[in-house]
């Protein structure tokens, strides 16, 4: 394994306010990291252009060292997962970044990615190359998962998932016949069995069935995932805005009501977070493109105590102490920190990635004027895994996961691990 940094050698950042950097780890030299989760003293992290995930012991956070890398399915994505307890369930799906026709990432995410991947025309299975589904692993030891269960699903695959214990885990699939990702819950009853129980889509999205989107061709009408509470499913779903579902019934999810500021606004959304004990919806959209070409994307703050008729209230404020449209590759949120039970849970500080403007905090405790308190902007990364042409050598911060003791872990697609103190 690749020897850690002494503390003094700590990457410097380019801005620091009330958060401090304790530890930060190039996860083995592969430094590229999606989605992030923590879990009795070990950090599991999904790979952009690393082709599976790896396993960092963070139980002394000053010195996080990395402990094993699992490799994904030839061609196949492993970049998004969940743990809990003693699971950790990992997607899989077509590495749509290591294909030719999305090398251009504005194809990734303009029109409709079933379309662009086949997947849509139900295209024979003999002709795929990637594996498409869910992977449950025993974390029982944690530095060692052993795969448990695996159920496939016929498409593109899996691209993200909610899973907090339990019968039910949710995720966004890719299926044939469908224009976009889709929802489905999952029956997880028996981990090494996992079955699909029910699914939702927006009505235009089954080509298979004879719909017809009604939606401009360049949009992206497709689910990014869910967040659960209660009996309500909240879907951030991209270019189509936020989807309230009714998953009382597992097996067939209903609609409560559609929202979508898009146009005027850019669309992307990407995280729809439930405050239930505020009657609050934390929704961000994701900034998509470089430069900015996408518009100006934001953190809203919907006002829910009605929830067949939210409002939004208020925008959170973006970053503004650099030009960071001028520096370089995304400017604009991506992912907040999403409460998940076991982690630090809070309805008045939220932290978000703001990818080249690094990881933000915000109070909310006035709920119509958010207000940042902390941040923290990692220097450029050493160099670029990210493989796609023409990308910039920027931070570009992508999760991030506070712990119960309020730890922040954040991950950049180049940069690896930073393991931070919030000072506020």
């Amino acid at each position: 394994m690749a020897s850690q940094v002494a503390s003094q050698d700590l990457p410097k950042p380019d801005h620091a306010r009330n958060m401090r950097l304790i530890g930060h780890s190039d996860q083995g030299g592969r430094p590229d990291g999606v989605q992030l989760m923590v879990n009795k003293g070990y950090a599991y992290t999904g790979h952009m252009f690393s082709k599976g995930f790896s396993i960092i012991d963070v139980r002394d956070p000053r010195n996080p060292v990395p402990v094993n890398y699992i490799a994904a399915p030839h061609n196949t994505w492993n970049i998004h997962l969940q743990t809990h307890d003693d699971l950790l369930l990992v997607i899989n799906a077509k590495d749509m970044f290591a294909a030719s026709e999305f090398q251009d990432e504005k194809q990734y995410y303009t029109g409709a990615l079933g379309q662009k991947v086949g997947t849509a025309a139900a295209q024979a299975a003999a002709a795929r190359d990637w594996t498409a589904g869910l992977t449950v692993y025993d974390i029982s030891r944690p530095a060692e998962p052993r795969q448990i269960g695996f159920m496939p699903v016929a498409g593109g695959g899996i691209h993200r998932i909610w899973y907090t214990g339990g019968r039910w885990a949710y995720v966004s699939a890719l299926l044939d016949g469908f224009t976009d990702y889709i929802f489905m819950s999952i029956d997880m009853s028996d981990p090494a069995n996992p079955r699909e129980a029910g699914r939702y889509w927006l009505p235009g999205m089954n080509l298979a069935a004879g719909e017809t989107p009604t939606w401009p061709p360049q949009r992206r009408y497709g689910l990014h995932h869910p967040i659960i509470s209660g009996d309500t499913a909240y879907a951030a779903w991209r270019d189509a805005g936020l989807v309230m579902i009714d998953v009382a019934d597992r097996t067939a999810p209903k609609l409560i009501t559609h929202r979508n500021w898009s146009p005027p606004f850019g669309g992307g959304t990407h995280n729809c977070l439930p405050l239930p004990d505020r009657d609050l919806l934390v929704v961000l959209d994701e900034a998509v493109l470089d430069n900015q070409e996408d518009g100006l994307k934001l953190i809203w703050l919907f006002d829910i105590r009605e929830p067949t008729n939210p409002v939004s209230i208020s925008t959170f404020p973006t970053p503004a102490e650099d030009d960071y449209v001028r520096k370089g590759g995304h400017f604009g949120p991506h992912n907040v920190h999403e409460n998940r039970p076991g982690s630090f849970v809070s309805s008045e500080l939220i932290f978000a990635t703001y990818q080249n403007a690094g990881v933000r905090v915000f109070d909310i405790r006035n709920p119509y004027r958010p207000e940042e308190i902390a941040a923290f902007v990692p220097p450029a990364p050493a160099r670029l895994v990210d493989h796609r042409p023409n990308r910039p050598r920027v931070i570009q911060s992508c999760d991030v996961f506070v712990d119960a003791q309020g730890l922040v872990y954040s991950n950049d697609y180049n940069g690896g691990l930073f393991i931070l103190e919030y000072q506020g």
